[in-house]
């Protein structure tokens, strides 16, 4: 799979490289954080939170709205899942990370999505972007089979448990947690979810 940069054409369909912004004491922060051998989301982490930086990133992304900062780490290969959000996502390469990303607008009203329209993207360590509310994506590949570190900046409540059952809404099967849609791969085994992902189960090792 060809791997395209985040300064690439391409990527101004999903996101947005956001400059002006000082990473670094975020990015010391992330240090203190695992790296297993699998994956693990933490949506909110105090440390990450009482940077300088999250300060400016609710005041100027999120126009003064609440957020929360946590971080995604772990090995990962594989494609497995796309979930959206009804608001941007910011996060903040720790390591060199690879993003699979696809458009919303693409999935069909059966709620499936083929997995040939994904597109794989570089983010170098150090670098912050803007991903679109529109944008699919799910959690971050490492580089030749590295682990990796990002953080995820989100509105606050983001990825955390639902209140209730929702029934209502076109799209309600797919809405997993608080301000989180998902469509999974069959392969991915994940309880609950839909799999509604047709085609390969992408894997960038290969």
């Amino acid at each position: 799979m060809k791997i395209k940069k985040v300064t690439d054409p391409e990527f101004s369909r999903y996101g947005r490289v956001i400059d002006g912004y000082d990473f670094s004491k975020l990015i010391k922060a992330m240090e203190h954080t695992p790296l297993p051998e699998d994956v693990i989301y933490e949506p909110s982490i105090e440390e990450l939170e009482a940077t300088d930086v999250a300060i400016d990133l609710k005041m100027r992304i999120y126009g003064e709205l609440p957020i929360q900062i946590g971080y995604c780490n772990g090995h990962n290969s594989k494609l497995n899942a796309l979930e959206y959000h009804r608001s941007s996502e910011v996060n903040v390469a720790v390591t060199d990370i690879i993003l699979l990303l696809g458009a919303e607008q693409d999935i069909e009203p059966d709620f499936t999505y083929d997995t040939s329209k994904v597109e794989a993207f570089l983010i170098p360590a150090g670098t912050g972007i803007e991903v679109y509310g529109t944008t699919l994506h799910y959690a971050p590949c490492g580089v030749d089979g590295n682990g990796f570190k990002a953080v995820v900046v989100l509105p606050k409540g983001t990825n955390t448990d639902l209140m209730t059952c929702h029934t209502k809404s076109f799209d309600d099967k797919l809405l997993t947690a608080k301000n989180k849609w998902l469509i999974a791969h069959e392969e991915a085994g994940i309880e609950g979810a839909v799999c509604g992902l047709k085609g390969e189960n992408i894997d960038i090792a290969k």
